[in-house]
């Protein structure tokens, strides 16, 4: 596989089944070729704790998609190859939720790649939050922003394989259904 699609969201409240925010960077022939990045209205209650980590309120996304109608334009790219996430049990949860939340359908099962258990592989005995790695690899991050933690963790599969790591030996399948 030579596609890669690094994601990462974030969520409005301690419930994390939908969206406030998705960052995606889309990997191709070892470069990144793109990125999107949307707000999303997730129609539900922000938990302080979650603005105060992301910065993304009600008024932030006042004019913002609901997930339905952001789904229509994200979800080609999303099936276009391997989703990567950091902790893809997380994002891909989310995921998950959000569609089963507004009844919509896609995969039964979507191939993923989560950048922490392969660097805990490949670089045991060190801290593999994305913070962490990113200082180590010298890679700029301005965390819990959607973006900057998909363009991050799409770096950081591209520094995994520029040192030798095969990445199709980490991918898994994750139940949508």
């Amino acid at each position: 596989m030579d596609r890669y699609i690094a994601f990462d969201v974030e969520t409005p409240n301690r419930y994390n089944s939908r969206m406030s925010a998705i960052g995606i960077s889309v990997i191709e022939n070892g470069k990144i070729i793109d990125d999107f990045y949307s707000l999303v209205d997730p129609e539900q209650p922000f938990d302080r704790f979650n603005t105060q980590l992301t910065g993304i309120n009600e008024e932030s996304v006042f004019d913002a998609p609901a997930f339905p109608d952001l789904w229509k334009r994200i979800e080609p790219i999303l099936s276009s190859g391997v989703l990567v996430a950091h902790n893809a049990g997380f994002d891909i949860g989310v995921l998950r939720r959000c569609l089963d939340g507004y009844e919509l359908s896609w995969k039964p099962s979507v191939k993923g790649l989560c950048t922490v258990t392969m660097g805990r592989k490949l670089l045991p005995g060190i801290s593999h939050k994305l913070s962490d790695m990113c200082r180590y690899y010298g890679i700029c991050l301005d965390h819990h922003q959607a973006l900057s933690d998909s363009h991050a963790c799409a770096e950081l599969l591209l520094r995994y394989i520029e040192s030798g790591a095969k990445p199709e030996q980490y991918i898994r399948t994750y139940q949508m259904v």
